[in-house]
């Protein structure tokens, strides 16, 4: 079993747990406003990558109820919460790897703590792909854990499940922005406190297609 496998088995098995404790976490709430105040129209299209029980997408139909929204993720366990929890989204088993498959143009992508899961190569094809699928003036949404590339490896949560994690410096991200078309909307550090009592730094960037 891959890295990516793990991951997604991990989830899976945790989808209740990771509802409990995410699902009306507002620390990112700023975040997820920007993103509404600045897709290009009303009724945008909007896609979800790893959209977990459904908790963004919650979010932002609280704000526009108007949005059209497909939400993705490969955890089946997810993908049965994220729908049960917004019944005016649409909701499919997808990896977010193959974006690039999907017969429609979006508005706005939201990619909330996928990277992690992606390594360099997979994280610069999500971009590439981003800026494919989006139209002209398309908002994409990136969330990630900000550190040294070098840092990366295996992590252990509260429960005791082993995860790769990928992290990720601001500089990589938005040199790959920039090489595939995008400009810079906002970009914010969010420190979230573990379990354990140790903080992450959290990177938030909002960039718009040319």
């Amino acid at each position: 079993m891959d890295k990516n496998q793990i991951a997604v088995s991990v989830f899976n098995k945790r989808a209740r747990t990771y509802q409990v404790k995410y699902m009306d976490l507002d620390l990112y709430n700023c975040t997820y406003d920007l993103f509404c105040e600045h897709l290009p129209k009303p009724d945008a299209n909007v896609l979800e990558l790893a959209c977990g029980p459904g908790n963004i997408t919650r979010y932002l139909l609280q704000k526009r109820p108007e949005l059209k929204i497909l939400g993705t993720d490969l955890a089946p366990n997810m993908i049965e919460l994220a729908a049960r929890n917004n019944p005016a989204a649409e909701f499919q088993l997808m990896d977010c790897r193959d974006i690039d498959k999907l017969n429609q143009q979006y508005d706005g992508v939201v990619c909330g703590f996928v990277l992690p899961y992606l390594n360099k190569e997979e994280t610069l094809q999500l971009i590439r792909n981003a800026a494919t699928i989006l139209n002209a003036h398309g908002l994409l949404y990136v969330s990630t854990m900000e550190d040294d590339f070098e840092k990366s490896g295996l992590v252990k949560n509260s429960l005791g499940d082993e995860v790769f994690m990928h992290y990720y410096p601001a500089d990589f991200l938005l040199t790959a922005l920039k090489d595939n078309g995008f400009v810079l909307v906002d970009m914010q550090q969010i420190n979230f406190p573990k379990d354990d009592g140790s903080v992450t730094t959290d990177l938030v960037i909002l960039a718009k297609k040319q």
